[in-house]
């Protein structure tokens, strides 16, 4: 008897830019509600996902591994323990893409909000999950997020999922820090690229080798069959939406002048689009499944 399917294939994708190697790893996905989003009514958010024959606001969480001059990075860390079952699962896909953690010398973040940090650390041991790495964020993530004035004035949710989650996360690596400010190579072939907004260190990377770049951009977007379309839709995480708006569209103004190639932690994984202008707004077009990834 032919046994049938239980599960799926692991979520590993590889990307080649020049010499460079980097591979999208899934943490899973996060359900939730349309009534987090602002500047659009619920009833028109859900008929923009339903047209799109999506029944509710599924949120990818996506990790990249940089293969860059004989050593490894990772950009993100996933949702850890924190949020709901369906995410958390960085540390599978890492197993079934070969990599020991204990391999990869440094991990970057685009910002400190749980969905990209809380995979840092084991919060039942306190133990680092990667025990061998630096840490590297904008100097404005650790600083808002140890502001207890700013803890202070959150809410209840945001103090426990923010504020001290990301305390616990990152204390085991409080000696293995690097932070930066504005534009600076983080690892080899890979430049930070300012993107504050949705929080205040938020950062892209641009990853380039030879010819060939491409832009992960953090959560430039985090409802993408939404904000690509209409980039004035915020969304409730924002720390300052007004700026997050601004960012959006300097982002996408950039990305489809320079016809870039984009990834993203929240765009359908494994997450590599072109985006395109489209009327008042633009249109995400995911690229191609390339099954010998440049080889």
């Amino acid at each position: 008897m032919v046994q049938v399917p239980t599960q799926q294939i692991p979520g590993v994708y590889h990307r080649r830019i020049g010499d460079i190697v980097v591979t999208a790893l899934s943490d899973g996905y996060l359900d939730g509600s349309v009534e987090v989003l602002r500047n659009i009514t619920p009833a028109d958010a859900t008929k923009m996902l339903t047209d799109k024959f999506l029944p509710a606001r599924r949120t990818s969480v996506n990790c990249y591994l940089v293969h860059s001059a004989g050593r490894l990075a990772l950009i993100e860390t996933g949702s850890g323990d924190y949020l709901l079952p369906t995410a958390g699962k960085l540390q599978a896909n890492l197993k079934a893409a070969g990599i020991d953690p204990a391999a990869i010398e440094t991990v970057i973040l685009t910002h400190m909000h749980p969905d990209h940090s809380a995979g840092l650390t084991d919060p039942k041991t306190g133990a680092k999950l990667f025990p061998n790495a630096e840490l590297v964020v904008h100097e404005n993530e650790p600083k808002h997020w140890q502001d207890d004035g700013a803890m202070s004035r959150a809410s209840e949710r945001a103090k426990k999922l923010y504020f001290a989650c990301a305390r616990e996360q990152i204390a085991p690596y409080h000696n293995r820090t690097r932070t930066y400010t504005g534009s600076v190579e983080v690892f080899p072939g890979v430049t930070s690229v300012p993107l504050h907004g949705h929080t205040p260190g938020h950062s892209g990377y641009m990853i380039a080798s030879g010819k060939d770049q491409l832009l992960i951009w953090g959560d430039i977007t985090h409802v993408p069959d939404i904000q690509v379309p209409r980039p004035e839709v915020t969304i409730e995480f924002d720390t300052d939406p007004h700026a997050a708006v601004a960012t959006r569209r300097r982002v996408f103004d950039m990305v489809t002048t320079d016809r870039l190639l984009v990834a993203g932690m929240h765009l359908h994984f494994p997450g590599f689009v072109h985006v395109v202008k489209q009327g008042d707004g633009y249109l995400m077009l995911p690229e191609p499944w390339d099954q010998a990834f440049g080889g």
